[in-house]
């Protein structure tokens, strides 16, 4: 496997205790290739309770940034892309210098505050992505405390949640957007979720767009987290936002939003 150089985009609001479990499960990955680097961009939306002292004072290596209550979710995810792609931002170890410009990112991936991931999750990703190869985005499903698969891939018009193989991925049309794994190659051509979306509806569209640019959209084998207080049944969905214009490698077709 090549050199894997992370940028983990996250975004938070009032919930200090669980982006705390987030991180500290992101920092527990195991099995990660030699010289991977992790660099972590949060974007805050005007939390009350603390959360972006806690996270600087708990994982210094993050980097933070704290907006206005009125910033959406969709836009601070797209926020925390654009400081990944400032200097860099594929980090270091993490424990080094906050956002780690040190290193320009190989992949994104999207992580939403509420999921834990499970020891091995990385791993399974990024081995998912390599076997696929640089033109594929990777989803890890997420589960509730019951076992109960409720964040996925999605698959035809209906967005019927995608169940995670036990050994082998999963072909799907389109994903919730917690836990996403997306190469640089995607991203060069379809950019972020679109700016036109709020909260809702940005992540389905980008799958979307990931696949009619040429990319395959999988789900990577077994379960990549529990969700924190995590809905009984299958909801609907987590970022969205939008990127500039631009031209990517041959194999995918151009599919970015406007800025």
């Amino acid at each position: 496997m090549h050199s894997v150089h992370l940028a983990v985009l996250m975004t938070s609001h009032d919930h200090r205790a669980r982006t705390l479990s987030a991180l500290r499960a992101l920092e527990g990955q195991r099995g990660l290739p030699a010289g991977t680097t992790l660099g972590v961009h949060l974007v805050d939306t005007g939390s009350s309770y603390g959360t972006p002292e806690a996270v600087r004072l708990h994982h210094p290596a993050v980097e933070v940034m704290s907006v206005g209550p009125d910033v959406s979710r969709n836009q601070a995810l797209r926020i925390a892309s654009r400081n990944s792609r400032s200097g860099g931002g594929g980090g270091g170890p993490l424990g080094g210098v906050p956002g780690g410009p040190s290193h320009a990112w190989t992949h994104q991936l999207w992580l939403d505050d509420g999921v834990v991931l499970f020891r091995d999750a990385l791993v399974t990703l990024l081995h998912t992505s390599e076997t696929a190869g640089a033109c594929a985005v990777v989803v890890g499903a997420e589960r509730n405390a019951y076992g109960d698969t409720v964040y996925s891939g999605r698959r035809g018009r209906s967005l019927t949640l995608v169940e995670p193989g036990a050994h082998r991925p999963e072909r799907c049309d389109t994903y919730d957007g917690r836990v996403v794994l997306v190469p640089r190659a995607v991203y060069d051509v379809v950019g972020d979720p679109d700016k036109v979306f709020r909260h809702r509806m940005g992540d389905y569209d980008h799958g979307r767009r990931a696949r009619r640019a040429g990319a395959a959209v999988l789900v990577a084998p077994g379960h990549a987290g529990e969700c924190v207080d995590g809905p009984a049944g299958a909801r609907r969905p987590g970022p969205g936002g939008g990127g500039p214009g631009g031209r990517g490698p041959p194999g995918l077709r151009n599919r970015r939003s406007g800025s």
